[in-house]
């Protein structure tokens, strides 16, 4: 059993409760050129060096690895605001979108959620 969290200032004074948000994100991406896995791991491999790099972000392929032409990403964040976070999901959506594995990637789909801690 945790401990109840008291919402109060480092002087003990009822303050405002601190607010995490963690955006996850679901990117499926298909690979209609893509005819290996040793293929797949390029692309993906490639593609997650660069969120990464660009967004300071956690991902990591999530699902479908023996999969040769579907490839899913999990993307994580965290912010002290929710509409920080969604909008930060959202230009890493649109981003994939226009330019996912320099052309050998479609995004298919993505799903945003946001939990508050």
């Amino acid at each position: 059993m945790g401990l109840a969290y008291n919402p109060r200032d480092a002087r003990g004074n009822p303050g405002r409760v601190p607010v995490m948000v963690i955006g996850s994100m679901r990117l499926t991406l298909h690979l209609p050129e893509n005819h290996s896995l040793k293929g797949k791991r390029q692309v993906v491999q490639s593609l997650v060096a660069r969120l990464r790099r660009t967004f300071n972000v956690a991902v990591a392929e999530v699902e479908d690895q023996d999969a040769w032409q579907v490839a899913v990403l999990g993307v994580a964040c965290v912010s002290n605001d929710a509409r920080h976070a969604d909008a930060m999901l959202a230009t890493i959506a649109a981003w994939v979108e226009a330019d996912a594995g320099g052309g050998e990637a479609l995004l298919a789909r993505h799903q945003i959620e946001l939990i508050q801690a």
